[in-house]
């Protein structure tokens, strides 16, 4: 059985490279022109999108008096990748540079960056404690070598400093249950970002995918998204902002939560047939599995050189065996018999309304009541546009049952007298449909069923 922890850390990484690269996992490609949607933490002073700076998760703890709790906060720093040419003893920028028939792309990727502190209940009761961020800014470069009749260059790789502070803070909950509520708030504090800078430079100062692991040793969280109704009122006060904490771990475990920037129920896990991240947000496993292989040699190569994670998800599926996409296609988790609610009747059911029956119901035709069972005589109007109805004028019917429409317009379905057919017309509910005043009534109504005999005088015609 899986630890809570090292299932937080499975689901956690699916969150850090949710839409990291989108399909066709191409540079060129114009869905991965607008990069890294989840949880993302931009400078303060960044206005030019909607984006937050902080996020704030508040939580609830039981039975957690003597109770310590790990931070763990992690998120991508985007690293900035440059192709640069060699160029009369320098080097001039370039979108892409082929050399020794590997290409090489201008285009930003990311690492994987942990802070972790652990913090002692009691002292959080007493007051905020905040945890400082500072992670320095590098650059590197690796050579590219000339190879005849192509130039060299260079690959230049360079993150930013960013600096975050972690906030927290835990307060009791009056009451019996001995609720205590921590909260955490995660904030962007890198200063000297321009307000209207483009998008791609302040992602390079930001938090990106950013989200907390928080564990308690001597306690047990409270599930905000299905809690138990003594604490439903204080779960229901509780302010998650950009983010939502759940329970992770097998069902019954309490010990540990992921608030995460993606929706997620309690208890989330990766699905064991999922063979390796494939980043495309939104997406199923074999959909992407299929769609990566029908890449042209060309688009192939193109993915290879956007990312280095891409080029692994691209070995990967080449190389996935028969057996392992087989399993891609779908998985059974149980057997038994569903359970199977009462279905609704339908709209269109005479059932669905109390207030209608058709066996019982009647309507006045030249001050005479009709109803099931009754004998009309059929006088189709002029607004009837089916040349078959010229056949019918004139014929007895029998009334089966008087029937509303959704409008309150009122119908007789009636079946010909004549017809040998009736009965099984009767038996399926064949029948033919006319307004009231499309019929004329041939004597007073004998009730359902009794449609009496012919009036004196009266033949069929």
């Amino acid at each position: 059985m899986s630890t809570p922890m090292e299932i937080a850390r499975r689901v956690a990484d699916a969150v850090l490279y949710e839409g990291y690269l989108l399909y066709p996992y191409r540079a060129s490609a114009a869905k991965n022109r607008v990069r890294w949607q989840f949880g993302v933490l931009v400078p303060p002073a960044y206005t030019a999108t909607a984006e937050p700076s902080a996020n704030m998760t508040e939580c609830l703890l039981e039975r957690a008096e003597s109770a310590s709790v790990r931070l763990c906060l992690r998120f991508l720093h985007v690293r900035a990748r440059g192709v640069e040419r060699a160029e009369g003893g320098g080097y001039r920028p370039v979108d892409r540079l082929t050399s020794g028939g590997t290409t090489y792309l201008t285009f930003d990727e990311a690492t994987e960056r942990e802070v972790e502190a652990v913090l002692e209940l009691e002292a959080l009761l007493g007051g905020e404690r905040t945890v400082e961020v500072h992670i320095p800014g590098d650059r590197s470069a690796e050579p590219i070598p000339a190879s005849p009749g192509e130039p060299g260059g260079r690959v230049v790789f360079r993150h930013l400093p960013l600096r975050a502070v972690l906030r927290a803070r835990a307060e009791r909950i009056a009451g019996p249950y001995g609720l205590i509520r921590l909260r955490v708030r995660v904030e962007n504090t890198v200063d000297g970002q321009r307000p209207d800078a483009p998008r791609e430079d302040a992602l390079r100062r930001s938090l990106v995918s950013a989200h907390l692991i928080i564990e308690a040793d001597g306690g047990a969280f409270v599930s905000l998204t299905d809690p138990p109704e003594w604490a439903r009122p204080v779960a229901d006060d509780c302010r998650n902002e950009h983010t939502w904490p759940v329970l992770i771990g097998e069902p019954g475990h309490r010990d540990v939560v992921l608030s995460s920037p993606i929706i997620l129920p309690d208890h989330p896990d990766v699905a064991p047939e999922s063979p390796g991240d494939l980043f495309d947000c939104t997406e199923i496993d074999e959909i992407l599995h299929l769609r990566t292989l029908t890449l042209t040699d060309e688009e192939t190569l193109e993915a290879r050189a956007t990312d280095s994670r891409a080029a692994r998800l691209i070995d990967m599926v080449g190389d996935m065996p028969p057996e392992m996409v087989e399993r891609l296609h779908g998985a059974i988790r149980y057997l038994g018999e569903p359970a199977r609610p009462a279905a609704p009747t339908p709209w269109w059911d005479p059932g669905a309304d109390s207030e209608v029956s058709p066996e019982t119901d009647s309507v006045f035709v030249e001050g005479v009541p009709v109803a099931k069972g009754s004998r009309v005589r059929l006088v189709p109007g002029s607004r009837r546009a089916d040349a078959h109805d010229m056949f019918l004028i004139g014929r007895i019917a029998l009334v089966e049952a008087v029937l509303s429409d959704l409008d309150g317009a009122q119908h007789l379905a009636v079946t010909l007298e004549e017809d040998p057919g009736a009965d099984l017309h009767r038996s399926h509910g064949r029948f033919l449909y006319f307004a009231p005043d499309e019929v004329e009534p041939l004597e007073p109504f004998a009730g359902s069923g009794d449609p009496g005999g012919l009036p004196d005088g009266e033949a069929i015609a």
